[in-house]
């Protein structure tokens, strides 16, 4: 899947999301909307991780849907 399908797909897709990242919000998901760089920024400010194991995560995340 590309970004750009998943961010057609977004609001089915949150529910995964908040399953892989627990600790994003429902706000934090409906501030994201669909963006990738907004999505790597919430991962990063709640699981204090650097940016680039916070990329690394999404990109594992969406080889595997």
């Amino acid at each position: 899947m590309t970004w750009e399908e998943l961010t057609g797909r977004w609001e089915q897709l949150k529910g995964h999301l908040k399953t892989r990242w627990g600790r994003l919000t429902d706000d934090d998901l409906a501030e994201v909307e669909g963006r990738r760089d907004q999505l790597v920024g919430k991962i990063r400010e709640r699981y204090a991780i650097a940016q680039e194991e916070a990329q690394r995560q999404v990109d594992a995340w969406l080889d595997r849907l």
